[in-house]
């Protein structure tokens, strides 16, 4: 059975996730802190986290950065839940390596579609790592190199070589754009691609994502241009 850990300090909250994974065949584990999260993590051994920003003591920012800092769970499948409606509090989740957010109140419907598709891809990832070989070239896009083998990206600026740090999503995004160059792809399609959501409900992520990723990319984000009521396209038009 697959193991979720819900860390939220807001007992009515957490409860009824917990009771949605577990009517949903998920053994899901109630922490009402990052601290007691943390101690117990390692006995527990989540298959995903859900982790809410605000809370007393070491609030979920923090328990972010030890997850990702740790070798064990550096990879594990993170969705944040947040009351913050700002973007500089969900891109700053994002940019600390979150795989998802999800902003208070939210569809019970929506949470369980999200962590079926975070499931579904990180199964997907530990295969792939596991039975593809195959090196493949590196896709290119003007200034913008894509190495998939080495998972890397490096952008030409100024005469000089970056090299952004993304998140994961970042890269399957820009990956997924790169492979369908000048193509206009709708929220539908990458939401399929990069999220395989089952859910078609209005959703920010790919717009917070796509924000990010165009900081990160520096002056080649101007590459990824917005298709107003459609979705991205990845052009030098």
């Amino acid at each position: 059975m697959t193991r979720i850990a819900v860390v939220e300090d807001d007992e009515s909250i957490q409860k009824l996730i917990t009771y949605a994974l577990t009517a949903n065949g998920y053994e899901a584990r109630g922490f009402s802190d990052g601290q007691s999260f943390l101690d117990d993590a390692e006995k527990f051994e989540p298959a995903l986290v859900l982790l809410d920003v605000m809370m007393p003591g070491i609030d979920g920012i923090q328990v972010l950065r030890c997850l990702r800092r740790s070798a064990k769970f550096a990879e594990i499948p993170v969705m944040m839940l947040t009351a913050k409606s700002a973007e500089a509090d969900k891109v700053s989740t994002l940019d600390l390596g979150a795989d998802d957010y999800m902003t208070k109140p939210f569809s019970v419907m929506e949470m369980l579609s999200r962590v079926k598709a975070l499931l579904r891809r990180a199964k997907m990832g530990g295969v792939q790592e596991a039975t593809e070989q195959v090196i493949r070239p590196a896709l290119r896009f003007h200034e913008i190199t894509l190495d998939e083998a080495k998972h890397r990206v490096s952008v030409q600026e100024g005469g000089e070589e970056i090299h952004p740090e993304l998140t994961l999503k970042e890269f399957e995004l820009l990956d997924y754009m790169m492979h369908n160059q000048e193509l206009v792809l709708t929220r539908d399609q990458i939401m399929g691609q990069v999220w395989n959501y089952d859910y078609g409900g209005e959703s920010r992520t790919i717009d917070m994502h796509v924000k990010t990723l165009r900081q990160k990319l520096g002056e080649a984000g101007q590459y990824i241009k917005t298709v107003r009521g459609v979705g991205y396209r990845l052009s030098a038009d």
